[in-house]
């Protein structure tokens, strides 16, 4: 009967991500919130109908103080694989990063069956879906705002806030209520948050600024490194 089930599953569910350390907080399969984003879905379950194709969920640990913030899902990275940050080029760096300052299990091997896990990091991002071109509007950002709010909440021992990329940090502050003005994003920049965690600022790990030298390994890793100092300054005490 099994066999069967799996015979008449719509092609698009043959990739099958990893199940959310956050389930309760994440949008449906099949969200319909933001048109010009479930359009691109559907063109691409027609066109790969092997890939994940849907909202991407969260992925880590669930007692993380650190969560990472991407912009979202890669057209051939997490939007193929179903795992954030996994497939492509941008998660080469990210999971090499992790693994130097020791936030890691395992080896990453761009596939969600690797065997990876993440140490005390749950990594999430700020759209759920592919945008065309990679390049969520502000509407879009606004609808699935509800989501990032949720998992950052939901995220008890939460201390630190990395955001991967400007989108990142301003879908952040405006989680928060600040304004963006006030809090300018820079590569290493710190800015104190309302419910008493911090977000930290880096380039985003994306291939163009790897190829262009803006963001290396090594600047990557400086980042981390100064957010684990960041977290033993920090109280321990579980946000309420």
């Amino acid at each position: 009967m099994g066999s069967l089930v799996a015979f008449f599953l719509p092609p698009y569910r043959r990739a099958v991500s990893l199940p959310s350390p956050l389930a309760d907080s994440e949008p449906p399969r099949d969200c319909s919130l933001c048109p010009r984003l479930v359009a691109l879905r559907e063109e691409l379950r027609a066109e790969y109908p092997d890939w994940w194709n849907a909202p991407v969920p969260a992925w880590g640990d669930r007692d993380a103080w650190l969560a990472v913030v991407g912009l979202a899902p890669g057209r051939k990275g997490a939007n193929r694989t179903g795992r954030p940050f996994t497939g492509d080029g941008a998660g080469d760096l990210l999971f090499a990063a992790l693994d130097q300052a020791g936030l890691t299990r395992g080896t990453y091997g761009g596939d969600p069956g690797d065997g990876l896990a993440l140490n005390g990091v749950m990594i999430l991002n700020a759209v759920k879906c592919l945008p065309p071109g990679n390049k969520p509007s502000r509407e879009e950002f606004g609808r699935c705002s509800k989501y990032l709010a949720a998992q950052l909440k939901g995220l008890r021992a939460l201390r630190i806030v990395l955001a991967i990329g400007k989108d990142a940090h301003d879908a952040v502050l405006r989680h928060h209520g600040l304004t963006l003005a006030r809090h300018p994003f820079a590569h290493g920049a710190i800015h104190k948050l309302p419910d008493s965690t911090a977000l930290v600022d880096s380039y985003h790990c994306s291939r163009y600024n790897v190829n262009t030298g803006r963001l290396t390994l090594e600047m990557f890793v400086a980042v981390l490194t100064q957010a684990v100092a960041l977290r033993g300054q920090m109280s321990s005490q579980i946000r309420p």
